[in-house]
């Protein structure tokens, strides 16, 4: 599986920028010479024709390539008077298939003749000493990295990542001077060892039932030894729980006893001479012993399960043979060694079970240990104290509600003091106001029932209101009906 093109950039940028600051403390000191030229190059146009010839013109996928960058710095020497001399040349160059990265994004490692040919570019000058130092983002084969490419007058050095989150930096020649190694590994000490910080801060489980051992954490980041202890002695020196030990020529990182804040805790000469005639000691001390004794028996657990997966690998192997023959005198002969193998892994998984009971047992008494200090630190009141400290708070707290109370009058008559009485009669006309407005018969719903009636009400004035007013006629004389008899019959 090949490299992506973002990453052989990223690995192209934090080369250069890692050993040009190399370069820059390596002047006047393993780099000879008083005077410097330094000259910066790269192949950008040779990408952006592989780009044209597949089709390719976006800008940013130009910006995402590597571009193949180098750094050339010549050393000078002052000769007589007004002339300089040579004294050597140091190269920091990047190597990356373009072509491939060009047409599909990724690609794969770097071979010998593609090798060969960019250490016979970087060679301009034989005569004067060379240091090579070719970074391959995606890594070399092996061809390439087991090749002797040195000559009489360079030194070549072949650096790619190791895919740890370090580099790893191989001579392609013999007797190569370390310092050279170093000039050209980008990732300086003081990260190593804040790799070291990470690797434990990740592995911080392991501390809590036993221990890491640098020659397991070097193997791991493939860093050198003396780079994890020195990053083991920096992070115990940060934790004071963490503690740094050898044990039959390991160095240890355990996790032990913390140290009281206040202390050691003075103490007379009847309790001194009291604890050294009683068995009782200090719990601190106790639980480093322990720790560091469970550390290392975690250490042979791990190697002896290290030793039952290899067994494993073996027994499968043979049984697969043992399949795979055709005849029973080989079957018979890989049946014993299978046996063989089968009660080594018997015996040794006795061992480790034995000693998980063991850690497990120590386990235990760190943890008892560990509560009685966590109990003496503390350093809790007695219950005569936490009685008169809860009466004081109750003191405390009547004092303060009954001066919160008397400060609340205090505050209302300053108010009823700042009113005059035409402000007071002025307020109760607004009070008044207000009454009457709150009085007031608020509109409520209309019912269908009351708009029916209004409604006729309104038709009936509207026809009382549409009619014309009567004349009032005049009274008629109605005259009196005469007897017909007459006055006579009056």
């Amino acid at each position: 599986m090949g490299t992506d093109a973002s990453k052989a950039l990223q690995f192209e940028t934090d080369f250069l920028s890692g050993v040009d600051s190399n370069l820059e403390d390596a002047k006047g000191k393993d780099l000879k010479g008083s005077h410097w030229k330094r000259a910066d190059d790269d192949e950008s146009d040779r990408l952006r024709a592989l780009l044209a010839a597949n089709r390719v013109y976006d800008r940013d996928k130009l910006k995402s390539l590597p571009s193949n960058r180098k750094i050339v710095l010549q050393g000078f020497a002052r000769k007589m008077l007004f002339w300089r001399k040579r004294t050597g040349v140091a190269i920091a160059s990047v190597l990356s298939p373009l072509d491939e990265f060009a047409k599909s994004g990724s690609a794969g490692p770097i071979g010998l003749g593609e090798l060969g040919d960019h250490v016979r570019k970087l060679l301009t000058d034989r005569r004067s000493p060379h240091l090579i130092g070719i970074c391959a983002p995606t890594g070399f084969t092996e061809e390439a990295r087991s090749a002797k490419l040195d000559t009489a007058n360079s030194t070549v050095v072949l650096v790619e990542p190791d895919g740890m989150g370090g580099w790893k930096a191989t001579a392609s020649g013999e007797n190569v001077d370390p310092r050279v190694l170093k000039i050209f590994d980008p990732e300086g000490s003081k990260q190593k060892v804040e790799r070291v910080r990470e690797i434990i801060a990740d592995r911080s489980t392991d501390l809590l039932t036993g221990g890491i051992s640098v020659s397991q954490l070097a193997k791991e980041a493939n860093l050198p030894e003396n780079v994890v202890q020195e990053g083991f002695e920096k992070v115990a020196a940060d934790d004071p729980e963490l503690r740094v030990a050898k044990k039959g020529g390991e160095f240890l990182l355990y996790r032990g006893a913390a140290e009281q804040q206040g202390g050691k805790r003075s103490m007379n000469m009847i309790d001194r001479v009291r604890r050294l005639f009683s068995g009782e000691g200090n719990e601190a001390e106790k639980i480093n012993m322990l720790s560091e004794r469970r550390a290392a028996l975690s250490q042979r657990r791990d190697r002896i399960y290290d030793d039952i997966t290899k067994l494993e690998v073996k027994e499968a192997g043979l049984v697969a043979d043992g399949k795979a023959a055709g005849s029973s005198v080989p079957r018979r002969r890989l049946a014993a060694q299978v046996a063989q193998l089968r009660k080594d892994i018997a015996r040794q998984n006795t061992t480790a079970g034995m000693l998980n009971q063991q850690i497990n047992i120590i386990s235990t008494d760190i943890h008892n240990l560990t509560l009685i200090q966590q109990g003496e630190i503390a350093q809790l009141p007695d219950t005569e104290e936490l009685t008169e400290n809860a009466v004081k708070a109750e003191e405390m707290l009547e004092t303060l509600n009954a001066d919160a109370a008397l400060v609340g009058s205090l505050e209302t008559g300053l108010e009823a003091s700042l009113v005059s009485a035409d402000e007071l009669a002025i307020l109760k006309e607004f009070e008044g106001d207000d009454v009457k407005a709150a009085e007031a018969p608020a509109p409520g719903p209309v019912s269908k029932e009351s708009e029916k009636a209004s409604l006729v009400k309104e038709s009936d004035s509207a026809v009382v209101d549409s009619t014309e007013p009567i004349e009032e006629l005049p009274p008629t004389q109605v005259e009196p009906e005469r007897d017909q008899a007459g006055p006579e019959a009056s």
